[in-house]
Formats: C-alpha cells, sequence, structure tokens
C-alpha cells in the first residue's frame, strides 16, 4: 500500500505539475510579447521619422512656392513696369 501511494501523485502534486506547466507557458507568451512589443516600438520610431522627413520636405516644398509666387510677383510688376507686357 505504501508503494503504492508513493507513485500515484497526489492530487495537490497534479495541480502543482499544472500550474508549473501554465507558468512556464505564459512565462513564453510573456517574452514573445515583450519581443513584438519592441519590434512595434521599433516600427513606430522609423514611422515618426519618415514622417518628421515628409513634414520637413513638405515645409521646404511650401516655402519655395512662396518664393516662387513672390518672384513672379516681381517679375510682372517689372514686366509691367518696362511695357513689356502689353500686345499692340
Amino acid at each position: 500500500m505504501e508503494e503504492y501511494l508513493q507513485v500515484v501523485p497526489s492530487e495537490i502534486e497534479i495541480i502543482k505539475q499544472d500550474c508549473e506547466k501554465k507558468n512556464s507557458e505564459f512565462g513564453k507568451k510573456i517574452e514573445q510579447l515583450e519581443e513584438e512589443k519592441m519590434h512595434l516600438r521599433l516600427d513606430v520610431d522609423v514611422q515618426k521619422l519618415e514622417t518628421e522627413k515628409l513634414r520637413k520636405g513638405k515645409n521646404k516644398a511650401e516655402e519655395d512656392l512662396d518664393s516662387l509666387k513672390t518672384d513672379y510677383k516681381k517679375l510682372r510688376l517689372s514686366m509691367r513696369t518696362a511695357g513689356l507686357g502689353k500686345t499692340s
């Protein structure tokens, strides 16, 4: 009888083993989620850099457009002053 009791794990041992197994699975899942979180942070950082680069490009294009508009107005004014814009 004593040998039989030693071989068969008690209900508490079975529950303990199940808990340890689930704990191990949860630990692995946490590691996977941490790694995924790190990759997502890297993706976010890359997207922020690209957004900033595009924003700077847009601002530069807007400045260039404003400069062209100013130059165009000056040119039109110069043409009018010189009388070049008139048709006969």
